[in-house]
């Protein structure tokens, strides 16, 4: 079941967002992983060490100043999952971000706002290929959140198989698409529900909240709350315990509850493009994305 789920990912992937690399290739070249017990692989955006004899990889976040979602870190995130998939030495990944106070602000606005209708169907593939990839990795995903992680930020952590976020009240979880006046789709609200339960999920998603790492603990949005200079260390020592379940159990037991939830968004990416598509180009959506951004600009100067 679980190659199943993965080589059927891996078919409706295939020919949208890596189709894009003869267009942006050069900015997206990733050194392959080599034999040494130690191999790192670094792109624009994000930066990959993965330790051959731990069977561990570390994702770093490196898209200052706020890790957003735009095309370059999808494309960056998507060839690094791709490859480790395939990595037998590699048993479990670690998310964190190396950008001070923030894990992801989510989705990059500027790849929303202004631009083509071509351009929003390829960047929303883009979001639709990173949640795929997370959602149905065979490896064991623990989120390291060391900041702030709203929206995608927030749904990237709702992927992994564990979430560990640092005991810092700034450093606040939640979609809270809703205040942004953007709806967060289908599968975005099924990640949120498959974590904290519908009631919880109907609330969060319509208020757009963002909790506190203690509320985040409190609804089961996270599962440990440590202080900021343990959540690494923590989120090693999480995944040993996982290293001693074995793998094809493990994986299998994974496939099997993630895959109606994977079956649905397959099912429906067509139509979930379509409708962000028109939804996002709307005049009054634009105008809103346009005060928002005004908005981030007077709390800068």
């Amino acid at each position: 079941m679980a190659a199943f789920l993965r080589s059927a990912a891996r078919a409706s992937l295939s020919g949208s967002l890596l189709s894009a690399g003869g267009r942006h290739g050069r900015l997206y070249a990733l050194s392959y992983f080599g034999s040494n017990s130690r191999n790192s692989s670094t792109s624009s955006r994000i930066k990959v060490d993965l330790d051959n004899s731990s069977g561990i990889a570390v994702v770093k976040f490196q898209g200052p100043p706020v890790n957003s979602m735009g095309m370059d870190f999808l494309t960056d995130m998507a060839i690094s999952l791709d490859k480790l998939e395939l990595d037998k030495n590699c048993r479990g990944i670690i998310l964190t971000s190396a950008v001070p106070k923030v894990f992801s602000a989510g989705l990059d606005i500027m790849d929303m706002y202004g631009k083509t209708l071509e351009h929003y169907e390829l960047f929303w593939r883009g979001v639709q290929d990173l949640w795929l990839k997370l959602y149905s990795s065979s490896k064991i995903v623990i989120a390291a959140i060391n900041g702030a992680s709203p929206a995608g930020g927030c749904l990237m952590a709702l992927c992994c198989d564990y979430r560990i976020l640092a005991d810092n009240p700034r450093y606040k979880i939640g979609l809270n698409e809703a205040q942004l006046g953007i709806v967060a789709p289908f599968w975005f609200k099924d990640s949120m529900v498959n974590t904290v339960g519908y009631r919880i999920a109907e609330e969060s998603i319509q208020f757009g909240k963002m909790y506190s790492p203690a509320d985040a603990l409190k609804i089961g949005l996270v599962d440990q709350v440590v202080p900021e200079d343990e959540v690494f260390s923590t989120a090693k020592e999480t995944m040993e315990k996982w290293f001693d379940i074995p793998d094809h159990a493990r994986q299998i037991s994974k496939s099997m509850m993630r895959k109606p939830t994977i079956d649905r968004m397959l099912a429906n990416r067509e139509s979930d493009v379509k409708n962000f598509v028109g939804f996002i180009s709307k005049d009054s959506i634009q105008k809103s994305l346009e005060m928002y951004m005004a908005m981030l600009k007077m709390k800068k100067g």
